[in-house]
């Protein structure tokens, strides 16, 4: 919801009409105090303030706002009729505004601005949430670790109150003591356990230990006298020393029946456990990948600055340097390098918003691909391009996703044309059997297949891994404008709608992108 601060009625109509006709919800306050109070009980994000006001003016209005720990991250457009002035605009920014206008204020241009800010403001939102969830999975990891602690624990306390038979074999091989669980397995103190592979077993075992001057530790199965039954206990040899020299050995049989089957248990709990943290951190990985490149290049930070470059450089440019033509030709170089990073930063975002949750429907491509054409109508007749677009089939998907697919790759389509030929672009489909780019048509098959061809300048294909990689670019920016994610976004958006995309090409002679999609949405691919 969006919150209009202005003392005139006449004001807020006209902003709320123009507002409310692209369905966005408003709220009005007719002075700084009602403002502060609806702040204190709604949540809104974004608020347009006039600065002149009686009472409280508009700046005082956002210092207070910046003291409310619930409202402090709402972005403020500042608007003024009167305070025009630099250091007016200068003190709506230092006020904890992230844009000021002066009226009487373009529409659209309001508008552009409401919803960039909005949409960052939710996205902002968005992040501080997610960064809670992964804040409380670690916490529920933690928790799960000391369990898993406590249980090894019990287990360790366990096995040190299972009774051990011990014994001591001099450096020659006799036994020279034994405890008094030896007897239960044996006669006498020089007649050794009987195992379930035969006496002579642990004998020679224990000859071969003795020879070869190192620790044994081993898994023998030792026969009860009192019901004969074979037992699992681990075997331990260590040599006692006086320096370099083994002066004797001391031995160890643990029972470790009850310690195997609560290890085996143990193991089956983990290995189900590991895989689902697998699953989880594959999805916290993609996720924190994601939020990485966004919140580097793309945060609030970084859009500020920018846009008082742009603002400030435009201000320089146009007052102050039309009689100087080096000092004009450096500052139109300043201004070109901002708007340029200020594509970057948008498709930036666009690239970040394809990790939310997506919801498929049923989408007519025809219908999709022919609202592109007429977007790019006046490219497409700047150009004299010929497009031909065949019968495309209905497939489940996101339509806003899918259209971004298309326009990327038609727009690449006339960015790189030849300019000694008339560019020609054709998109064409098939039904296929499989979700490969080379699969057999098949009339009824679960995928279908899009193919753009083009007749532009074309690529080397050795670089082919390269296109679909984001701020990857084969070409000069100073001759093809772009920022190279166009490419980046239309794989990421193939990948969510479990599908392939792949590119042929011939240098000077063009390039075909072919796309391979499901026809129906077999399951929702995980959210990252």
């Amino acid at each position: 919801m969006i919150l209009i601060v202005d003392d005139k009625p006449e004001n807020i109509l006209s902003i709320r009409k123009t507002l409310e006709l692209y369905k966005f919800e408003v709220d009005t306050a007719l002075s700084g105090e009602e403002a502060l109070k609806k702040i204190l009980k709604n949540s809104y994000t974004l608020i347009i303030l006039d600065v002149q006001m009686p009472s409280m003016d508009g700046f005082e209005v956002a210092e207070a706002i910046s003291g409310y720990s619930k409202a402090k991250d709402i972005p403020i457009i500042f608007l003024s009729a009167v305070n025009k002035e630099k250091r007016f605009i200068v003190k709506g920014y230092d006020s904890g505004g992230i844009d000021y206008l002066t009226k009487p204020v373009d529409p659209d241009v309001l508008l552009m601005k409401v919803k960039t800010f909005s949409r960052l403001y939710q996205q902002s939102q968005e992040l501080k949430q997610i960064h809670q969830s992964l804040q409380d999975e670690v916490e529920v990891r933690k928790l799960a670790q000391a369990a898993l602690s406590e249980k090894v624990n019990e287990l360790h306390t366990t096995l040190e109150a299972l009774p051990q038979i011990a014994f001591t074999v001099t450096t020659d091989g006799q036994i020279e003591y034994v405890n008094r669980n030896w007897y239960k397995y044996a006669d006498n103190m020089q007649q050794l356990p009987e195992t379930l592979s035969g006496g002579d077993s642990m004998r020679q075992c224990l000859e071969q230990t003795l020879r070869a001057g190192m620790p044994l530790e081993k898994e023998v199965y030792l026969k009860d006298r009192t019901d004969n039954s074979y037992r699992c206990h681990l075997l331990r040899i260590t040599p006692v020393k006086e320096g370099p020299e083994i002066v004797k050995w001391i031995g160890t049989f643990t029972d470790i029946a009850l310690q195997k089957q609560a290890n085996e248990i143990l193991e089956q709990k983990v290995k189900e456990r590991t895989e689902e943290l697998i699953e989880i951190n594959k999805s916290l990985e993609a996720s924190n990948h994601d939020l990485q490149q966004f919140a580097s290049v793309a945060s609030h930070d970084l859009k500020e600055p920018l846009r008082k470059i742009q603002l400030f450089g435009a201000i320089v440019r146009d007052r102050f340097l039309q009689t100087d033509p080096n000092a004009m030709s450096y500052m139109e170089r300043i201004v070109g390098s901002s708007e340029r990073m200020a594509r970057l930063i948008n498709d930036l975002l666009n690239y970040s918003r394809l990790s939310a949750a997506s919801i498929y429907e049923m989408t007519d491509l025809n219908v999709v691909v022919q609202e592109i054409i007429s977007d790019l109508e006046l490219a497409i007749t700047e150009k004299n391009a010929v497009v031909c677009v065949e019968k495309l089939p209905h497939i489940e998907a996101v339509p806003g996703q899918i259209r971004q697919v298309f326009q990327n790759i038609i727009s690449n389509a006339l960015k790189f044309s030849r300019n000694d030929r008339t560019p020609e672009i054709h998109i064409s489909a098939d039904r296929v059997a499989t979700n490969a780019a080379d699969s057999a048509v098949e009339e009824n098959g679960n995928y279908c297949r899009i193919t753009i061809r083009d007749n532009g300048i074309g690529f080397n294909e050795k670089y082919l891994s390269k296109i679909f990689t984001i701020f990857q670019r084969l070409h000069n920016a100073d001759l093809y404008e772009g920022t190279g994610i166009g490419l980046a976004i239309a794989k990421k958006v193939i990948d969510k709608h479990q599908g392939i995309i792949t590119a042929t090409s011939v240098e000077g002679e063009g390039t075909s992108f072919i796309m391979v999609l499901p026809v129906k949405q077999t399951k929702m691919p995980n959210t990252i």
